[in-house]
């Protein structure tokens, strides 16, 4: 049988609106069938990612305060944190209502799939931990593994959570300054070529922001890595800092977070079990000092006579 030319515009013009139609319904099912219902544990496989991604080159929309003190952390990441207190009228009258007084104190940069920030709730239960992560997919498997995991045990893990944003464009307008307790950098991405090196997110001028978001004199930054020519890398920037003091062997073992950042974190099972780069885990933890003592001549001390010197606070020989 023979189609006219007009026939055969029909057929195909039927056939598009029936593939455009069976797409819409398989859609439509998709977006009505979540992979994970919320409350249930979710599993690794339907959230895997590229392990890393170019945070300077990223260019989607994070929402962000303009300053710390308009974020309402209780409102989507804490509203049954265990300091909170039921408000009376007469506070909220008077803008004094209990959670404004909750923010993290305890960030896990990159927290990949939240092993270590998981772990950091019952080990640190008067602190706040939130873990920060890039990664869309990741955060919401980490998301829905705390909402699985408070649903489970309702009185535990409601001082954790997690957000996605990018940590080296956005810490200052979520966290005011001297705020912190600890800052995790766990693993992170080595950026092996010299090109890419700015993206390393220990730097000169990062740490500077970290050190203004650290509490003096009780703050702590943690490194760990599997990969030695990073771990030198970041132990030259964090060491040429002024204000943040390395620990000592002795300080860091007596340190239950070493312990946890080395075991619980995604990656260091990893080293452990596979070890790509060698089962050696290289770490260091420094203490953010009073500006008093580095003025005063204490370990990191800024004088007139070291601070030009090579090898100090940043300073390099021009080859």
């Amino acid at each position: 049988m023979t189609l006219t030319k007009n026939e055969k515009g029909k057929k195909r013009n039927q056939s598009a609106l029936n593939n455009e139609s069976n797409a819409a319904a398989a859609s439509k099912k998709a977006a009505s069938s979540a992979i994970t219902n919320e409350g249930d544990m979710p599993q690794k496989k339907f959230y895997r990612s590229r392990a890393h991604c170019n945070p300077l080159s990223f260019n989607e929309t994070f929402e962000y305060p303009t300053r710390p003190e308009l974020m309402d952390w209780t409102e989507d990441h804490y509203p049954d944190h265990p300091a909170l207190k039921k408000d009376s009228a007469e506070t909220i009258s008077s803008f004094q209502s209990s959670s404004m007084t909750i923010h993290p104190d305890v960030l896990d940069v990159g927290c990949g799939f939240g092993g270590l920030t998981m772990a950091l709730s019952p080990a640190l239960p008067n602190n706040t931990i939130m873990g920060l992560e890039i990664r869309a997919k990741v955060t919401e498997y980490v998301r829905l593994r705390i909402v699985a995991q408070r649903k489970e045990h309702p009185d535990q893990f409601q001082n954790c959570s997690v957000m996605r944003t990018n940590a080296m464009k956005y810490l200052p307008n979520f966290f005011a300054q001297a705020s912190l307790e600890k800052i995790f950098f766990c693993f992170p991405d080595p950026h092996f070529k010299r090109k890419n090196h700015p993206r390393r997110i220990i730097s000169h001028r990062l740490n500077t922001e970290y050190v203004y978001l650290l509490k003096p004199g009780v703050g702590r930054l943690y490194c760990i890595t599997d990969v030695k020519d990073l771990h030198e890398w970041q132990v030259e920037k964090c060491g040429a800092h002024p204000l943040l003091q390395e620990l000592s062997k002795e300080e860091m073992e007596a340190d239950p977070c070493v312990a946890l950042m080395k075991s619980e974190t995604e990656e260091g099972k990893k080293v452990k079990r596979e070890g790509k780069f060698g089962h050696v885990m290289y770490y260091q933890v420094y203490r953010r000092v009073n500006e008093e003592v580095a003025m005063d001549g204490g370990a990191g001390s800024v004088t007139a006579e070291n601070f030009f010197q090579e090898g100090q606070f940043g300073v390099e020989v021009a080859k």
